[in-house]
């Protein structure tokens, strides 16, 4: 199942407790204090994995918790650091503040990892509070709690190629002629419910990643039949191939199925209607094609349309070629994180130290009036 949003809550393991421990041995009248420390929290890591292409892991767990670091121990033994919390994600995953709805960070190239929650620091043993007139502190350092955050998971597909168009276009049938691809084809509209990525292979060296798009409608920007939800997954494609059914389903022209599209670009996104775009005239084995080609070249004069009919394989070669040509001389897409501003890794919340106060002044008991004196000089 395709998932491209989630969210999700995450949170670093505690730090562990630091050990309150006295050497007794025999024959050992002043052993001392030997209380270990504990050990440091596990942080939580988002990481861009090629191969993952959908969050549906995210819809089944909301929360997400990294390991807690284990208690310090007697014998100066420190406790077990938990160990890192890695979530998997796919390259092009944006990561949002839920709360504020700001953009953190975005997961690009794959092979990206950014630490999102830093687990909490483990505390000290009763060995580290020594000193000439306390010869035996019996006392220790609690552990820290682990960073929480509340984070969207946002996913915009990478690709080189967006292929868009009316319902019913063909450009299933064209991905699955130019890849390995085999989404759902059929001869009815909205055939395709989700995106569906493929490789198309011109020779060993050579190779283009094309993305299918459900079929958008009128008013898809406005959340209309499924246009709203995928649109956002062809701003990162460097080129557009727009498919024109030459014998729309609908009774209506050609030009006005272009028309269509073009207006629904616009609206979602001017950057997104001014990417490089390939006309491309379909079912030119359908009857009446042909004419329909010839008025609507008419109607856009300044167009250069390639025909081809994707159910019979004619024209595609003449195509490829014009994409690569075409995406050899478009950048990659810049990162959303670089054109909003966004820094460029997750930015953690420094050490408060008000709270870290807050924390060892609350697990000073009582009558615990040797620790307590601690914390007053430490406090002066």
């Amino acid at each position: 199942m395709f998932i491209d949003e989630a969210e999700i809550e995450i949170s670093g393991g505690d730090g562990g407790n630091g050990c309150m421990s006295m050497r007794r041995e025999k024959y050992i009248p002043h052993g001392g204090p030997d209380g270990g420390d504990g050990g440091n929290g596990g942080s939580v890591i988002l990481e861009a994995v090629a191969g993952v292409d959908t969050l549906l892991d995210m819809v089944g767990r909301h929360h997400w918790h990294a390991p807690s670091g284990e208690p310090g121990m007697g014998k100066k033994k420190d406790g077990k650091a938990g160990a890192d919390l890695v979530i998997r994600v796919p390259p092009g995953t944006l990561v949002y503040d839920r709360d504020t709805g700001v953009l953190l960070t975005d997961l690009v190239p794959a092979g990206r990892r950014v630490l999102v929650a830093r687990g909490g620091r483990g505390g000290r043993g009763n060995t580290h509070f020594t000193t000439s007139v306390r010869q035996a502190p019996d006392f220790a350092e609690p552990g820290k709690p682990g960073q929480m955050r509340r984070l969207k998971l946002q996913l915009r597909l990478i690709a080189d190629v967006g292929l868009i168009g009316l319902p019913n276009a063909g450009k299933s049938t064209l991905l699955s002629r130019l890849s390995a691809a085999r989404p759902k084809v059929a001869d009815y509209p909205f055939t395709t419910l989700s995106p569906q990525l493929g490789i198309a292979e011109l020779d060993a060296e050579r190779r283009l990643v094309l993305a299918d798009i459900p079929g958008l409608i009128e008013g898809a920007h406005l959340g209309a039949g499924l246009g709203q939800d995928f649109l956002r997954h062809i701003e990162r494609t460097r080129v557009l191939v727009h498919l024109i059914d030459m014998v729309p389903l609908d009774g209506g022209t050609p030009a006005q199925a272009y028309q269509t599209i073009r207006a629904e670009l616009a609206a979602y996104s001017p950057k997104l209607a001014d990417k490089p775009e390939i006309l491309v005239a379909n079912k030119m084995d359908l009857t009446g094609a042909p004419e329909q080609l010839a008025q609507l070249r008419s109607t856009l004069p300044g167009h250069t349309i390639l025909a081809l009919s994707a159910a019979t394989g004619t024209g595609l070669r003449p195509l490829l070629e014009s994409i690569w040509q075409l995406v050899q001389s478009v950048p990659p897409a810049e990162s959303f994180a670089a054109s909003m501003n966004a820094p460029a890794s997750l930015p953690l919340a420094a050490p408060d130290d008000d709270a870290q106060l807050t924390t060892e002044i609350a697990a000073i008991k009582a009558d615990d009036q040797r620790k307590g004196r601690y914390y007053k000089k430490s406090l002066q």
